[in-house]
């Protein structure tokens, strides 16, 4: 796979900036229903208890929890759509980083802290405080580079790899649905 150099990620860094702050748009649902596998949705339902319908993350579990089950503070794992579009050679290649919901939506931790409420179709979502960071996994994927740009001060502070939030209110969404702070 050819990947984006440090040089492309740095010019294309100015246009996730302008990702909207207040209010966004839903561009892509994906569940991952075993490992390594990713099947993208138009409409999806997210649930209190189990997350993205469809989606592992319940079975999966967690290295990060005392006894190996799902982390509830990473029920719903959430990407900048530009940052994807960015370190992704095409949009079909966005849903291998392994979040469930791109958006086109400002991550960073000034505009979205912990405890920030998020109203997307029928359902509420509560960005949570545990950080969402690059991997092996994401380097393979989308390049030693990606991994180095997305893990600098600024972009920690941007969150370019996403964010963890959990489900407070369930309900249906869809593909092109607005995401906003509440």
């Amino acid at each position: 796979m050819e990947y984006k150099d440090r040089d492309t990620l740095e010019r294309g860094f100015d246009h996730v900036k302008q990702s909207p702050s207040a209010q966004g748009r839903l561009e892509l649902i994906v569940i991952r229903p075993d490992v390594n596998q990713r099947e993208e949705l138009t409409q999806g339902v997210l649930d209190v208890e189990q997350g993205l319908i469809g989606d592992n993350w319940a079975q999966r579990g967690s290295s990060q929890t005392e006894d190996g089950s799902a982390h509830p503070e990473m029920q719903i794992n959430i990407m900048n759509s530009r940052l994807a579009d960015l370190v992704a050679q095409q949009k079909s290649d966005w849903k291998m980083a392994g979040d469930q919901l791109y958006v086109d939506l400002n991550l960073n931790k000034e505009n979205l802290p912990a405890g920030t409420r998020l109203a997307l179709g029928e359902a509420i979502l509560e960005v949570t405080a545990v950080p969402h960071t690059g991997c092996a996994k994401f380097a393979d994927r989308f390049g030693r580079e990606a991994l180095k740009f997305i893990s600098t001060r600024e972009g920690l502070q941007w969150q370019l790899r996403g964010i963890n939030t959990k489900v407070i209110k369930g309900g249906k969404i869809t593909v092109g649905d607005r995401i906003s702070k509440i």
